[in-house]
């Protein structure tokens, strides 16, 4: 089947060098470092920021199941992930939800092929990168508790089942059910960080909580660990929106823009928060708030003024910090390491603001009720179908997969013995530091 690529391209970048199907030395170098940056942000600042704040015992583990998440995730992308949500369905029904099966192991797709003004095999990694950080996002309400044989299950199925279908339906280009609804979303507040937040929520409830959970102290391993992880994760991010231009044109500079203001935004938000509350200010705070600004400013870094990314950040801050403080002690749920609580609500808040603060600007939005005829409340409206939608089918989708997987590993939790030693010795047979 010959690959045919679905005018994403056209469609979220306007610019006259991407009309024309020729390599770009420029482009083609930054999707290549942002690509990179974007990959650096998993078994690296993630992985770093998720084992500072677990337990000494649990801390290799934390580590495994996000770089473990991270390569299985890219080994699913690249033979089945990529077809599913960028591949072209020959049932136009069927669109609405996926692509097509053509492009499995990228057959269709040549080296030489074109995406834009950059080769598409660049565009295939970048994407992947996004598919590996969604699930390993999900990680973090389990930590400690979950067998990583049911968890290896769960990202592989995950990934395709409801990573993969999600992705097209935003990003899928002509046809996908919610970009067609004109659904704003830049670089991933729904399609990532919604997703692997609340795929981490569905867990956290269905795995159980920690034995000792709110009568034992939890205390992290490492601050400076986490803080270094969040550092990290900031650093990474600029590939992770600045990419999302698919090229090194001006929008890629309004994206790291808005990037750097949501994040500085954040940390001093929520430094202000704990100040005022706490009577201290934390490294872990700062480092958290850091976080929620970035996941926040996700869904509008390339539609929105500076200004708009300072509110985006601030209040993405807030809403984080009252769902670590408040929403997890008013429910009680174990939710270790806050993935719901900073990935999920400022995904929310970050793509239902994205309809209130996108410039009328043409050239930056695309289709939809903005861009066509000025219905800013419309845009609201289609950004609010767009976070159910897509809540919906994380929940049922995730619990469906926890299910098998759970049913194939003869349960997914670990006995009480090996959560009391850690699963650091248990499962992988190591420890952090040999002293």
């Amino acid at each position: 089947m010959k690959f045919k690529f679905l005018s994403l391209f056209a469609v979220l970048v306007p610019m006259a060098a991407f009309a024309e199907d020729k390599l770009d030395s420029g482009n083609t170098a930054w999707m290549m470092i942002s690509t990179a940056l974007v990959l650096l942000m998993t078994p690296a600042g993630l992985a770093l920021f998720y084992s500072g704040m677990t337990r000494s015992k649990n801390t290799l583990n934390t580590f495994a199941m996000v770089m473990g998440a991270f390569v299985l995730a890219m080994v699913l992308w690249i033979f089945a992930g990529y077809s599913i949500a960028f591949g072209a369905s020959q049932n136009a029904t069927l669109q609405n939800a996926v692509g097509g099966l053509g492009n499995i192991m990228l057959d269709g797709i040549k080296w030489t092929d074109l995406s834009g003004s950059y080769p598409t095999y660049i565009f295939v990694v970048f994407q992947g990168t996004f598919a590996a950080i969604a699930v390993a996002i999900a990680s973090g309400s389990v930590i400690g508790r979950m067998k990583f044989s049911s968890w290896l299950i769960f990202v592989a199925l995950w990934g395709l089942i409801v990573y993969a279908p999600i992705a097209h339906m935003v990003w899928g280009g002509k046809g996908a059910l919610l970009f067609d609804a004109g659904a704003l979303d830049f670089a991933g507040g729904t399609v990532v960080h919604m997703n692997g937040g609340l795929a981490g929520l569905v867990l956290a409830v269905l795995v159980g909580k920690r034995t000792g959970y709110l009568k034992t102290a939890m205390k992290p391993y490492s601050v400076l660990l986490a803080a270094v992880g969040a550092a990290l994760l900031w650093f990474g991010w600029y590939g992770f929106n600045g990419g999302s231009a698919f090229g090194a044109n001006a929008i890629a500079g309004l994206a790291v823009l808005t990037t750097t203001a949501g994040a500085a935004i954040g940390g001093a938000v929520w430094m202000l928060l704990e100040w005022i509350i706490f009577k201290k200010p934390t490294l872990l705070g700062i480092a958290s708030g850091i976080v929620a600004g970035l996941v926040a400013i996700t869904p509008a870094a390339g539609f929105v003024s500076v200004g708009g990314a300072f509110i985006i950040g601030a209040f993405g801050s807030i809403i984080a910090f009252l769902g670590v403080v408040w929403l997890k002690k008013k429910f009680g749920y174990d939710d270790s390491l806050d993935a719901f609580g900073i990935h999920f609500l400022a995904g929310l808040w970050g793509a239902i603001a994205t309809g209130i603060f996108a410039l009328e600007d043409k050239k930056l939005l695309w289709d939809g009720p903005l861009k066509e005829s000025g219905n800013r409340m419309e845009q609201i409206f289609v950004q609010f179908e767009s976070v159910v939608a897509v809540g919906l089918f994380t929940l049922i989708g995730t619990v469906i997969v926890y299910f098998i997987a759970s049913a194939l590993t003869g349960g997914a939790r670990v006995d009480t013995r090996v959560e009391e030693i850690g699963l650091d010795e248990t499962i992988h047979g190591e420890k952090a530091m040999n002293l």
